[in-house]
């Protein structure tokens, strides 16, 4: 490339900056803050390879290496930290995935304006709850003394006596997967929804001269046509596989289930803040993070030498 081909393509790029300069300034509080909050703490990585002490100065400290790491992978507390993360994930987002898309493909048959509203408001409402108020409304649906499920099997004699929900290793899974979907499945619907409102509506009246039912055009028209929507939440949730909900598995843990509830989340809190062994729980977070990298990564990667949408 000569270098008058440079300096042109030089003298473009700084020509589109300048004519685009409002948008520029508008966008320029947003890179900071990026900048500040998301790249400058990396600096804390650094912790993960020292046996971090923090009265003493950065120079002072003594660099370990991967020796944190190595201890993650033979600390059995650090490992079931990650099966049960893993599991709460992927139930967590398989439920999610399953019942999103089930109550769309529903509410896109509804006919009536407004019961399609209705429906849509009521199940979108518990997205805007914090965890915490989450964790204490499931916490009394599910108590053992005078919780509305229990009294509602009771009633139906469907059970003897009250079931300890929350003091049961089996329950505490399916119980964090169920009670995401609560919470989430009707804003994911709204992703699929704007989705099939992109789908060309003579592709309905094509399958409906061909002799097709409304089943047969769900799976035939709709859900071909909002796979590459599909395709992308996918990609991302792979990105949040280790990401499992810190405030639920912390709030409703206790002695009996605490092989089953603890998450990497609350491995770095109890190490990190309660033994102030800062390292160890530097060197959890940065794998956690890595890992959620590479899974999107390969994702991704995936995706496109199947042909499929991609982030990139």
């Amino acid at each position: 490339m000569s270098q008058a081909t440079t300096l042109n393509k030089r003298k473009t790029f700084w020509q589109l900056l300048f004519s685009q300069r409002q948008l520029v300034l508008m966008s320029l509080p947003f890179v900071l803050y990026i900048i500040l909050f998301k790249f400058v703490p990396l600096w804390g990585w650094t912790m993960a390879f020292q046996n971090f002490k923090p009265a003493k100065g950065f120079f002072d400290q003594q660099w370990v290496g991967f020796a944190k790491f190595a201890f993650l992978f033979k600390d059995k507390e650090f490992l079931l930290s990650l099966r049960n993360t893993i599991g709460m994930s992927l139930i967590s987002t398989a439920l999610g995935y399953i019942t999103a898309i089930t109550i769309a493909v529903f509410l896109n048959e509804v006919q009536f304006i407004g019961i399609k509203r209705f429906t849509q408001t009521v199940s979108y409402l518990p997205h805007f709850l914090s965890w915490i108020i989450v964790t204490g409304l499931v916490a009394n649906v599910l108590s053992v003394e005078d919780g509305i499920l229990n009294n509602i099997l009771l009633f139906f004699g469907l059970i003897d006596k009250p079931v300890q929900w929350l003091a049961t290793p089996r329950y505490f899974w399916p119980i964090i997967g169920w009670t995401y979907v609560w919470k989430e499945v009707g804003w994911n619907t709204i992703v699929y929804l704007g989705a099939m409102t992109a789908i060309d509506p003579n592709l309905y009246e094509a399958a409906e001269i061909d002799g097709c039912g409304r089943i047969r055009k769900i799976w035939h028209v709709t859900l071909p046509g909002i796979k590459p929507t599909i395709i992308i939440m996918m990609i991302m949730s792979a990105g949040h596989i280790l990401d499992a909900n810190f405030e639920m598995p912390y709030f409703l843990k206790n002695g009996m289930i605490e092989d089953v509830a603890s998450t990497i989340d609350i491995y770095v809190l109890k190490y990190g803040f309660k033994q102030f062994d800062f390292a160890l729980a530097t060197a959890a977070g940065i794998f956690k993070n890595v890992v959620n990298i590479l899974l999107l990564i390969v994702a991704n990667f995936i995706a496109k030498n199947a042909g499929e949408e991609r982030l990139i």
